[in-house]
C-alpha cells in the first residue's frame, strides 16, 4: 500500500523589523529637503507675482500675501511631520492606559501626572465624554480628571511642537510650564471643593471597562502614524488655512501702534479682554498659532497673546455643549471660571516678569 506523505506546511517567514523602519526614514528625510527650500521657493514665487501682476513689494497687500503663501505650507508641513511622530508616540500611551495609571491617585500627585499625561493622550472634543466617564467610573478622583481635561486640548504635543518649530524652545517651554500651571492649579481648586453632586448621577452607575492591551510590532506603530496624519492633517487643514489668512490680514493691515495699545503691557484690560475673545472662538492649537505668530509680530504683549491662545485652545463653547451630557451647568460654569482666572493670573504675571 502506497503512502503519499503530504508536505510539511511552511510558516511564512516574518519580514525583518528594520525594514518598517525604511518609509518612515525616507519620509523624514525628504521632509527636511523639501522645507529648506520652503523659503527661496516663496521668494521666487513673489517675485514672480509682483512682476506679472505689477504689486509693489511695499504694499500692504504684498506682505500679507507673502505671510500667506510661506505660513500655509510651512504649517502643513510641520504640522505632517509632528502628527506622524506623536501618532506613533501614542501607540505607548492610550487612554485605557491613561486611565490606568491615574486610578486611585490622590490629589496632587494625580493632577500633576494628569496634566502631564494630557500632552501626549490622544484627545479632541468629542472624546472629552467618554474620557470623562471612564476615569471616574475607574477610581480617578474629581479634581485630578478635571486636571486632564484642561491639559490635554490645552499643552497637547501639536501645540507644543509648532510652538518650538515656529518660535524655538524658550516659547514652547514657556508654554508648557504655564499651561501645565492651570491645568494642575484648576483640578486642585476644583478637587478641593469636590463638586460630585454637579455630575450626572448617571455616571456614576455605569460599570469600570477592563482590556488587555496587546504588544504592537513598528510596523502597526507607524501605521498608526500615517493613520494620523491622514485623520488630522485633513481635519485641521481648513483652520490652519483660516489661521493663516486672519494672521495675513493682521500682519499686512493692522498697525503695529493699534496692537501694541490693544494687546501691550501697559493696557490692564488687554489680558481678560484677550480671554473674553478668545472662548466663543473654536480652533485648535495648530489654527491659532499662525495668528499668534502674528499678534506677537505686531507689538502685542507674550504673557497676553499666550492667554488669548490658552482660552482658544482650553475655553471652547462645542466642548462645553459636549460636557453638558455628564455634568450640570453649574459645574461647567465651575471649570469655565477656575480656568478662566487661571489663565488671567498667568497672563498678568508673565506680562511682569518678561
Amino acid at each position: 500500500m502506497n503512502t503519499q506523505v503530504q508536505p510539511a506546511a511552511v510558516k511564512p517567514v516574518a519580514a525583518p523589523a528594520w525594514r518598517a523602519w525604511i518609509v518612515p526614514v525616507l519620509y523624514v528625510l525628504g521632509w527636511f529637503v523639501l522645507y529648506d527650500q520652503l523659503e527661496p521657493a516663496t521668494d521666487a514665487f513673489m517675485r514672480w507675482l509682483s512682476g506679472a501682476t505689477g504689486l509693489a513689494s511695499s504694499s500692504h497687500l504684498y506682505s500679507a500675501l507673502a505671510f500667506f503663501v510661506f505660513e500655509v505650507p510651512k504649517v502643513l508641513m510641520l504640522l505632517a511631520l509632528i502628527v506622524f511622530v506623536v501618532g506613533v508616540i501614542q501607540t505607548f500611551f492610550t487612554p485605557e492606559k491613561t486611565r490606568a495609571i491615574l486610578a486611585g491617585k490622590r490629589q496632587g500627585v494625580g493632577n500633576v501626572l494628569a496634566a502631564a499625561l494630557g500632552i501626549v493622550t490622544p484627545f479632541c472634543s468629542c472624546s472629552a465624554v467618554p474620557l470623562f466617564i471612564g476615569f471616574l467610573t475607574a477610581g480617578v478622583p474629581l479634581g485630578v480628571t478635571f486636571s486632564f481635561l484642561v491639559s490635554a486640548p490645552m499643552v497637547n504635543e501639536v501645540a507644543l511642537a509648532l510652538l518650538f518649530g515656529m518660535f524655538g524652545w524658550k516659547i514652547a517651554a514657556i508654554y508648557l510650564g504655564l499651561g501645565l500651571t492651570v491645568a494642575i492649579a484648576a483640578g486642585l481648586v476644583i478637587g478641593r471643593m469636590n463638586p460630585v453632586n454637579l455630575v450626572e448621577a448617571w455616571v456614576f452607575d455605569i460599570p469600570a471597562v477592563h482590556g488587555e492591551e496587546g504588544k504592537l510590532t513598528w510596523q502597526a506603530r507607524f501605521a498608526q502614524g500615517w493613520k494620523h496624519v491622514r485623520d488630522i492633517v485633513l481635519k485641521v487643514a481648513p483652520y490652519i488655512v483660516a489661521g493663516v489668512g486672519v494672521g495675513a490680514w493682521i500682519h499686512g493691515y493692522v498697525p503695529q501702534d493699534f496692537m501694541a495699545h490693544l494687546m501691550g503691557k501697559s493696557a490692564w484690560w488687554s489680558v481678560p479682554l484677550a480671554v473674553l475673545i478668545g472662548v466663543p472662538m473654536y480652533s485648535n492649537a495648530a489654527g491659532i498659532i499662525p495668528v499668534v505668530q502674528a499678534l506677537l509680530g505686531k507689538g502685542a504683549a507674550l504673557g497676553t497673546t499666550l492667554a488669548f491662545m490658552m482660552a482658544v485652545t482650553a475655553l471652547s463653547f462645542p466642548e462645553f455643549m459636549i460636557l453638558k451630557k455628564v455634568m450640570k451647568p453649574r459645574l461647567i460654569a465651575l471649570f469655565a471660571g477656575v480656568v478662566a482666572v487661571g489663565i488671567i493670573i498667568v497672563g498678568y504675571v508673565f506680562n511682569a516678569v518678561m
